[in-house]
């Protein structure tokens, strides 16, 4: 296929005027798909704002349009649950450069043909300014809280440092105030690997008769996906066990049950995502760094801050590990922010904040009172 099919967004936005962005362009048309849960209260104090991670969306806590699956963290989000959405009003919204309703390279541009590789390179802090131009119109001007884990950790902590007076509560969960070289250099081999694609056509597949660059985009999910996981979740849930089969084949099929799962991975990844959105987000994430967005201190970010800061790391995450998290923490107590911080245990790896983790529940349920 050409490209993941963009959904048809059951909410959207579509902003009045260009966004400003941090390469020096501006935005024009552009469209924020998002979704919302429970109520706003009369005095829109309850308001919530979950950011996603790289290949997230909008479908926090309702089913996915294209592949059909529950949202992401409905183990986190709705009644009675830790995001009480009987009690919040809950917004997520798909970020700018995305491919889920959000204006993206496979969005049209003012010509009326898809963006493509014409799209402007965006930054987190773009991402966020889309987010603030949905808070504006929804009517809301402080969050009770942004909550975000990996990518959507940076778009919370870009928040509460750049619109500081746009939330109460901010909670950050496995992520990181900048991209190391360790991790610039995985997202680099995914972006090889969808380029070197002879289907990527430099990024204009969009009419290219239902062919893209999906070996590309499989491979660069599989390398990712590896980074989402522990060495001990792996050993525990694969080993050295074979797929279906007593011996080995002594060829390059998937003789590993660990192999079989990574190609199902980086398939199925295929039918639900854009290519060159894979590239400018993957790019926006290793252009981040807080600090240097302000004068070279972290601390400075946060300086006259009123914001609460929860940070959580786990203790098996190498993606982003508990050193990260505890630079934050410093940083905060720098700037005189109050700040909680915790490295939680959990076999799971960087994937951790999306799968049963109990303590993760009551930390979160506690955090936002």
């Amino acid at each position: 296929m050409a490209t993941a099919p963009l959904p048809e967004a059951s909410r959207v936005l579509d902003l009045p005027a260009p966004l400003p962005l941090d390469c020096g362009k501006d935005l024009p048309g552009v469209r924020i798909a998002y979704e919302t849960y429970g109520t706003l209260a009369a005095d829109r104090g309850n308001a919530i704002l979950i950011c996603h991670a790289l290949t997230g969306d909008q479908y926090v806590a309702s089913p996915h349009p294209i592949t059909g699956k529950p949202g992401w963290w409905v183990r986190m989000v709705g009644p009675g649950l830790p995001i009480d959405t009987d009690r919040f009003f809950v917004i997520c919204a798909n970020v700018i450069g995305s491919c889920m309703g959000s204006t993206g390279p496979a969005s049209a541009a003012p010509d009326g043909q898809p963006w493509g590789m014409r799209f402007p390179v965006i930054t987190i802090r773009d991402m966020v300014r889309g987010h603030v131009a949905l808070l504006d119109a929804l009517g809301i001007e402080r969050l009770h809280a942004v909550v975000g884990g990996s990518m959507g950790g940076m778009q919370a902590l870009s928040l509460a440092a750049n619109f500081a007076a746009r939330a109460e509560r901010a909670l950050v969960i496995a992520s990181t105030a900048r991209h190391s070289a360790q991790n610039i250099a995985f997202h680099e081999v995914g972006r090889q690997a969808i380029m070197a694609d002879p289907e990527w056509r430099g990024g204009d597949y969009y009419a290219a008769a239902g062919k893209g660059p999906d070996k590309g985009l499989a491979v660069a999910r599989m390398a990712a996906h590896i980074t989402y996981l522990s060495e001990e979740g792996m050993h525990e849930k694969f080993g050295r066990n074979l797929q279906d089969r007593e011996s080995k084949t002594f060829g390059f099929d998937a003789d590993f049950q660990v192999e079989s799962y990574l190609r199902y991975q980086g398939l199925s990844f295929t039918g639900r995502f854009d290519a060159n959105a894979y590239l400018y987000i993957t790019r926006a994430m290793d252009y981040f760094d807080l600090a240097e967005e302000h004068g070279g201190r972290l601390a400075a970010a946060f300086a006259g801050s009123k914001t609460r800061f929860c940070l959580v790391s786990f203790d098996t995450d190498w993606l982003y590990p508990t050193a990260e998290s505890r630079r934050i923490a410093h940083a905060l107590n720098a700037a005189g922010c109050p700040v909680s911080f915790m490295e939680l245990s959990a076999p799971f790896g960087h994937d951790s904040f999306l799968l049963d983790v109990p303590a993760l529940d009551r930390v979160v349920a506690g955090f936002l009172g």
